[in-house]
């Protein structure tokens, strides 16, 4: 199910059948009674809210047929819950170990966010400007879920002591992504553009998927696989 409600009345419902709203996406300089009562539940709630042009409401509207929205909200995942708090909760989190450049991890945030993860876990030697070259490159993404810069190993060994299964995506697998359960508490991992997912990690791996390749080129390009293993995570999730 789709983590986003879309207009005021879904919004408003949502906040009165309890759902777990954690983000509002208003429009700027909007006004109505229905997006007061639901500001007014934001504020009692301290759920957060952010104010947007109609360009913004529009491009991460799910259902912009019948024009912009003013309102939208998050369920189900809250963007600023610490690392302990998102592996106490479980799920399914993705791990980019040593992954080099600010485009590609920019692109696998918006990715893993469109696809449901409940985290992003970034192992990556960049600076701050790179950092912020990456969510840039996510189109305002990064600001859905968490998202963690830290060590991929220590994080898988403490995301395996919390009951997570650790699946790597690698040209050495023996499995195909549709052979293995994504389903339960997963860590899924893909690694940097030079040299892949370190031999650390791929030891403390339960499975290693490989994609299939049919052409010359021996790799895809670091978004590919990642897309193409979430929408099968995804599949089998849903």
């Amino acid at each position: 199910m789709s983590m986003q409600r879309c207009g005021g009345d879904e919004v408003l419902k949502s906040i009165e059948d309890g759902e777990e709203v954690s983000l509002i996406l208003v429009k700027r300089d909007t006004q109505s009674i229905k997006i007061s009562k639901i500001l007014n539940y934001a504020e009692e709630l301290a759920i957060r809210v952010i104010y947007g042009s109609e360009n913004d409401l529009w491009r991460m509207s799910r259902n912009n047929s019948n024009g912009t929205p003013d309102i939208l909200c998050l369920v189900g995942r809250n963007p600023e819950s610490s690392m302990d708090e998102v592996l106490s909760k479980g799920g399914l989190i993705w791990l980019l170990a040593g992954a080099s450049y600010p485009v590609n991890i920019g692109f696998c945030i918006r990715t893993a966010e469109v696809s449901g993860a409940d985290a992003v876990v970034i192992d990556a030697e960049l600076n701050n400007q790179e950092r912020s070259a990456a969510k840039r490159a996510s189109m305002k993404a990064h600001r859905f879920l968490p998202l963690f810069w830290t060590s991929g190993v220590e994080f898988i060994l403490k995301a395996r002591e919390c009951g997570f299964r650790i699946i790597s995506v690698e040209d050495i697998g023996d499995s195909t992504p549709w052979d293995v359960d994504m389903t339960g508490d997963v860590i899924l991992v893909v690694g940097g553009e030079r040299n892949g997912i370190s031999e650390n990690i791929l030891k403390l791996s339960d499975d290693v998927i490989k994609i299939p390749m049919s052409g010359f080129v021996p790799s895809f390009n670091l978004q590919a696989p990642l897309s193409y293993v979430a929408i099968e995570a995804q599949r089998q999730r849903s």
